[in-house]
C-alpha cells in the first residue's frame, strides 16, 4: 500500500496527541490511531514542570489555573524526623498539578481542529510510525523489542480527596517504613490557589494496597488522614480509587525499521517507566515529544533531503533521550531503594541526610532547577 502519511502515531494519549500537534505544525501529514476508550473514572493528576508547561502552552492546550494548580511549596517527611522543604524561587511555582481528564480533553479538541492530522481506527503505512501505546504496548511486543523491567514491591493507589484545611499550594509527601514495607504518600494540591482538594498517590506494598482498596470509603479516608498526620485536617474521598503495579523499565531499542523498510520509534511509557515518587512520568514523555520534533525539524534546513523515517535522525533522538534520562532513572531508583531498605542504621542515616540536605541551600536550589526543567 502506498504511503500517504509522513508519520503514523499509534496511541492517542497525552504523549501521542501532543506529538501529533507538534509535527502537524511542521507541515507533516500525521495519522493518529485511537486507543481503546477508558471505562473507569480517571483519577490521575500529573506534576508538570516548566518545560512541559511551555510545550503545552505553545500548543494552546495548557489548562486554566483551576485545573493547573501551581505548587509554591513542597514538604517531604522521612519516617523518623527527616524533613526537606522546597520553596518556589519564583511566583510562578515549582511545578503545576494538572487534572489529567481536563488536559486530555483540551488536547483532543486541538487535534480535531488540526487539518493535517487524520484520526484513524487502525494503523496506516507511513515513513515513520511512532509508538505511544503505553507500558503495555502491543506494537513493541510485536516488534520483539526487549523491555527491561524491574518490578518494585509496590502498587500505587490513586484517588481524589477533599480536605477541611486549604492546601495553600503545598505538595506534601511522606516516606514511611511500615510493617509491610515502604510506603510513600503524596497529596498534590488541586482546584487552584485557594482550593482544598488534592490528588492522592499512595505507593504501598501490594498486600497493603489491596487491603486499603477493599476498605469502605470513609474508613479509607480515616486511614489516609492518619497517614498524613492530619496536616490537611479531615479528609473525604471524592472519587473512585485506582491501583496499578510500579516498575522501572526501559526499552533496549527506541528506534528501528519494519520489514518493509519504513521506520518506527518508541515514545512515552512505551519506551520507559519510572517510579512516581518524583512526579516526573509525563514530563519525560513530553520531553520525548520535544526531542523527536526537534530532530525532525532539521528537515526544514540542512537535512531537507531526509525523510521523516531517516535512521540518522532517529538515532539522534534515541541517543539524546537515553543520555538525558539516565541520571533521572538512577536518582529515582536509588531513592526508592534507599527508603525501602529495612536496616535501622540505614533508616537513621537517610533521615539525617534529609535534614542535612535541607540545610544546604545552594544544593537544594540546583536540585529544584533541574527538576523544574
Amino acid at each position: 500500500m502506498a504511503q500517504k502519511l509522513d508519520v503514523c502515531i499509534r496511541g492517542d494519549g497525552m504523549v501521542g496527541r501532543s506529538l501529533a500537534l507538534v509535527l502537524a505544525r511542521q507541515r507533516l501529514q500525521v495519522g493518529l490511531v485511537a486507543s481503546a476508550p477508558k471505562t473507569n473514572q480517571d483519577v490521575r493528576a500529573y506534576s508538570l514542570n516548566k518545560a512541559s508547561r511551555d510545550l503545552l502552552t505553545d500548543l494552546r492546550c495548557w489548562p486554566d489555573a483551576i485545573h493547573a494548580t501551581a505548587v509554591q511549596d513542597m514538604r517531604v517527611w522521612g519516617d523518623n524526623g527527616g524533613f526537606v522543604h522546597f520553596g518556589s524561587p519564583t511566583p510562578e511555582g515549582l511545578s503545576w498539578i494538572v487534572d489529567v481528564p481536563v488536559l486530555e480533553d483540551q488536547l483532543a479538541q486541538a487535534v480535531r481542529y488540526q487539518s493535517d492530522i487524520a484520526l484513524l481506527t487502525a494503523p496506516e503505512p507511513a515513513a515513520l510510525t511512532v509508538v505511544c501505546e503505553g507500558r503495555h504496548s502491543t506494537t513493541r511486543e510485536e516488534l520483539g523489542v526487549s523491555f527491561d523491567t524491574l518490578a518494585y514491591q509496590q502498587h500505587a493507589v490513586a484517588a481524589r480527596v477533599r480536605a477541611s484545611v486549604a492546601h495553600r499550594q503545598q505538595a506534601l509527601q511522606w516516606f514511611h517504613q511500615g510493617s509491610h514495607g515502604l510506603e510513600i504518600l503524596a497529596l498534590l494540591p488541586m482546584g487552584g490557589a485557594q482550593g482544598n482538594s488534592a490528588a492522592l498517590v499512595w505507593s504501598l506494598p501490594p498486600e497493603r494496597a489491596s487491603a486499603l482498596l477493599a476498605l469502605e470509603g470513609g474508613v479509607f479516608a480515616s486511614a489516609l488522614q492518619d497517614a498524613s498526620h492530619s496536616v490537611l485536617g479531615q479528609l473525604e474521598l471524592t472519587s473512585e480509587r485506582a491501583m496499578w503495579p510500579l516498575q522501572l523499565a526501559r526499552a533496549e531499542h527506541w528506534v528501528g525499521t519494519f520489514a518493509d523498510g519504513s521506520a518506527w520509534a518508541l515514545a512515552g511509557d512505551a519506551a520507559h517507566n519510572i517510579h512516581p515518587l518524583a512526579g516526573l512520568g509525563l514530563n519525560l514523555g513530553l520531553a520525548d515529544v520535544a526531542e523527536l520534533a526537534r530532530v525532525l525539524k532539521r528537515r526544514e534546513g540542512a537535512d531537507y533531503w531526509r525523510s521523516a523515517g531517516d535512521r540518522h535522525l532517529l538515532r539522534r533522538y534515541e541517543r539524546a533521550r537515553k543520555a538525558n534520562m539516565l541520571p533521572t532513572w538512577l536518582a529515582c531508583d536509588s531513592l526508592q531503594r534507599l527508603f525501602a531498605h529495612p536496616n535501622t542504621s540505614v533508616q537513621s542515616l537517610r533521615n539525617w541526610g534529609m535534614s542535612g540536605f535541607d540545610a544546604l541551600t545552594p544544593l537544594k536550589r540546583w536540585t529544584m532547577q533541574q527538576a523544574m526543567q
